[in-house]
C-alpha cells in the first residue's frame, strides 16, 4: 500500500488543500516535462520524472506543494533533443503548450496561490512557458490580482563549476548536446536504476550538427544526427555523479526559492 505524500496536491482532499492554501500560502511547484526519446538506454520519462522529483524534495524543504506535472512538452528539436520524428516522442503544439501553462497558473491563482515555480525539464519548452506566464499575468492583472510572483527554473542551470569538472572530466559538451548524456543518465542511475540499461549505450556520439536547422525533420535531412537519439556520451555516468548533481539541484533551488519568496 502506498503512503500519502503530503506535498502532492493530487493526493489531498479538497478541504485540506483549501485550508492549506488559505492559512499557509505555500509555494506551488508545477513540473513541466516531455515524453521524449532519450537514446537506447534511458526511458522516455526523463524530462518529467527528474524535475518532478526535484520539485518534491524542494517542496519538502520549504513546506511547499507540488502539482501534477504537465507531462507533454513542445516539439523535440534535432540539435537539442534529437527531433520530433523519433518514435515515442509525443509533443504539443506551441499554442497548446502556452495555453496549458496559462490556464494552470490562472487556476492556481483562483485557488489563492500567489507564489508559483515552474520547474522545466525540457529545454524546448522554455519560451512557451515564458509566454504562458506572461499571458497568465496579463489576465490576472486585468482581474486586479497584482501580487503574483512566478519563477521559471531549468534545474540543470544550478550545476556548479566544481560539479561540472567532476561529472565531465574530459570537458563539458554543452547543455544542448547533453540530451541522454551524462547528467540525465547519472541522475536516472541514482534515482531509477531499474529504468536504465547501460548495456545499450550508444556508440555514435557526440553529435556534430551544421549551424542551421533543416525541416521537415528526418535522418536524411539532418546531417550528423545520431540514429540512437543520444547526442553525447554517457559512458562515464554513475549513480554517484547523479547523487552529486541531484543534491546540488535540490539544495541550490531550495535556497533560491527561499530567497526569492522571502521565506527565511
Amino acid at each position: 500500500m502506498s503512503v500519502k505524500d503530503p506535498v502532492k496536491i493530487e493526493q489531498m482532499k479538497w478541504k485540506e488543500y483549501d485550508a492549506r492554501m488559505r492559512e499557509l500560502q505555500p509555494v506551488i511547484f508545477l513540473p513541466v516535462g516531455a515524453l521524449e526519446q532519450h537514446g537506447p538506454h534511458l526511458p522516455m520519462n526523463c524530462d518529467e520524472v527528474i524535475p518532478r522529483e526535484i520539485s518534491e524534495d524542494v517542496a519538502r524543504n520549504i513546506n511547499g506543494l507540488v502539482a501534477p506535472s504537465l507531462f507533454y512538452g513542445y516539439k523535440s528539436q534535432p540539435r537539442v533533443g534529437g527531433g520530433n520524428h523519433f518514435p515515442g516522442t509525443t509533443s504539443l503544439s506551441a499554442e497548446a503548450m502556452i495555453a496549458s501553462v496559462r490556464d494552470v497558473i490562472t487556476e492556481f491563482a483562483r485557488h489563492g496561490a500567489r507564489r508559483i515555480v515552474l520547474m522545466d525539464g525540457h529545454s524546448e519548452n522554455t519560451m512557451f512557458i515564458i509566454e504562458g506566464i506572461d499571458l497568465a499575468l496579463k489576465e490576472l492583472f486585468r482581474d486586479r490580482i497584482t501580487d503574483m510572483k512566478i519563477l521559471r527554473i531549468g534545474y540543470y542551470e544550478f550545476t556548479s563549476a566544481e560539479t561540472e569538472k567532476i561529472v565531465w572530466p574530459d570537458g563539458f559538451p554543452s547543455w544542448p548536446l547533453e540530451h541522454a548524456g551524462m547528467m540525465e543518465t547519472s541522475i536516472m542511475l541514482y534515482r531509477h536504476p531499474e529504468l536504465v540499461d547501460m548495456s545499450s549505450l550508444a556508440t555514435d556520439v557526440p553529435a556534430e550538427f551544421p549551424p542551421y536547422d533543416v525541416y521537415p525533420m528526418s535522418f536524411e535531412n539532418i546531417p550528423g544526427l545520431p540514429r540512437s537519439g543520444a547526442l553525447s556520451s554517457a559512458k562515464l555516468a554513475t549513480a554517484e555523479k547523479g547523487k552529486l548533481m541531484y543534491d546540488e539541484y535540490v539544495s541550490g533551488i531550495s535556497e533560491a526559492v527561499t530567497g526569492e519568496f522571502g521565506l527565511a
